[in-house]
């Protein structure tokens, strides 16, 4: 049953690698670009996986000032430029919004990570030292300690009084930020939230965990083709950054301020699978049963999904996972639907690339237009349906099903709706 109260997204913001700005984002998917390249943010040379997708983030540029880029990790400066963009989007200005009927809920899985190694590298004297001496620390270090500075800091650049939360549930928390800024306006906590997520996480601790996991591709050589969802040559995720951040207000605001809606946040659902730090069941049930509550939630059936936004990875265990749950859920709907995988141009930003893959499948709406997985070139036999290799498709999209998958055994659905349909 879809509440009386109902949330739309009426601005968005995107930094993402091969596009800073929703409009080079979508450009940059829907052409099937890769922004897949060899790391640049370090030197890379000793570590198995010596790619990742990086954006070409100026921070100067984007409006922040010298004091914010010293006070501020990456990733939170990333996010704090995405919340201008959709402040923009949304014609909202200075003024517009009552603080106390403001809320933000920022998605983030690893937290201020450059600036936290950055700063050990100093105050440890290059790990010389194992007693630091936190007087060669910037002043600002312990916000790069804490989670919720990413949305404090968003707060502050809204004036945002409200509820603020930062969602912290791995590679779903963009989802989830997203899903629990639509449940605080449906519940009545605020009229507008700001809702997103952010990750900088190509950083040296990051890839190696990563190494260690051997979870990620080394086609090092071949960076273009290394994140291949659903291939049978696939050998791997790539590793991103970035962040996406939308402007989500109750609809009766939105239509009585005259704003564009790009869609409704009208389902969410997660699920744990209490089974493994980083495995995953092969039937695919827990994120099955996360789309057909979001399903449900939104007053729809499977058969009204139009397009499916994957969380294709890229690894052989979650391609075939996933393909088995949207069977489970979708049943012989899985087989017609369209799906595909933008970590293929974009790689993997943890706890970003949740929203990121909202901001496609809301683009995707507004345009008709499905952005393809590009490198799908020979497909996986199990891995069997419709997933839109190569080249974008112009398609009818009224209804959105954009999924994830997280360590820790998290799954989570969103169900996104034009404000054209009459469902």
């Amino acid at each position: 049953m879809r509440p009386e109260r109902r949330a739309v997204i009426t601005g968005m913001g995107v930094i993402a690698p091969g596009g800073v700005g929703t409009r080079a984002f979508w450009s940059a998917v829907t052409a099937g670009r890769t922004a897949t390249r060899r790391i640049t943010l370090f030197d890379p040379r000793r570590f198995r996986c010596r790619i990742a997708a990086e954006c070409d983030f100026d921070p100067a540029s984007l409006g922040l000032t010298p004091q914010e880029i010293r006070r501020m990790d990456r990733a939170v400066q990333m996010a704090v430029a995405a919340t201008g963009e959709a402040l923009a989007d949304a014609g909202v200005g200075e003024g517009d919004l009552d603080p106390a009927r403001t809320g933000v809920t920022i998605g983030n899985a690893v937290g201020s990570t450059m600036m936290m190694e950055e700063e050990y590298v100093v105050i440890s004297d290059g790990g010389r030292k194992w007693l630091c001496d936190q007087e060669y620390g910037v002043r600002h270090l312990y916000g790069a300690v804490i989670p919720s500075t990413a949305g404090v800091e968003v707060a502050r650049r809204v004036g945002a009084e409200g509820p603020t939360a930062v969602v912290s549930t791995g590679c779903t928390s963009g989802l989830d930020a997203v899903g629990h800024a639509a449940q605080l306006i449906e519940e009545g906590s605020a009229d507008v939230v700001i809702g997103g997520a952010t990750d900088a996480p190509i950083s040296p601790i990051t890839v190696a965990c990563f190494d260690s996991l051997k979870a990620t591709s080394t086609r090092n050589d071949d960076a273009a083709q290394a994140c291949r969802p659903f291939d049978r040559e696939r050998d791997g995720l790539v590793l991103g950054e970035g962040s996406a951040v939308f402007v989500m207000e109750t609809k009766e605001r939105a239509v009585r301020r005259g704003a564009r809606i790009y869609c409704e946040v009208a389902g969410y659902a997660g699920r744990a699978n209490a089974y493994h730090m980083t495995g995953l069941k092969p039937d695919g049930r827990e994120l099955a049963e996360a789309i057909d509550r979001a399903i449900e939630q939104a007053g729809i059936s499977a058969e009204d999904i139009d397009y499916v936004n994957a969380h294709g990875s890229g690894t052989r265990q979650n391609d075939r996972h996933e393909t088995a749950a949207f069977k489970r859920s979708l049943k012989d709907h899985a087989r017609r639907v369209p799906v595909s995988s933008i970590k293929s141009m974009v790689g993997h930003s943890l706890g970003a690339i949740g929203a990121i893959e909202v901001a496609a499948s809301a683009l995707a709406i507004e345009h008709g237009v499905v952005p393809p997985t590009a490198n799908l070139t020979t497909p996986d036999p199990e891995c069997d349906l419709d997933y839109v290799p190569r080249e974008a498709r112009e398609h009818p999209t009224d209804v959105v099903l954009s999924v994830g998958s997280g360590f820790g055994g998290f799954q989570s659905a969103v169900v996104l709706i034009s404000p054209r349909s009459k469902r």
